[in-house]
């Protein structure tokens, strides 16, 4: 995460959240909100920025939960 610019990380944070199809129940969090939220995740460590380098792709995963 920190070695994007901030443009490129908002980037990548928002292609994770159009594609991410999550539904929020009644209200709709706007997009700085989904931001937000996502860069809080990337910042505990409960999800994480990967690169492909077959791709030269970045993307977001989150961290699977133990049970």
């Amino acid at each position: 995460m920190d070695q994007l610019s901030r443009e490129a990380l908002l980037g990548v944070v928002d292609d994770f959240i159009l594609r991410e199809g999550t539904d929020y129940g009644h209200g709709e969090p706007s997009l700085e909100e989904k931001r937000a939220a996502v860069i809080r995740q990337l910042k505990r460590g409960e999800a994480h920025v990967v690169f492909d380098a077959k791709t030269e792709t970045c993307s977001i995963v989150r961290e699977e939960k133990k049970k």
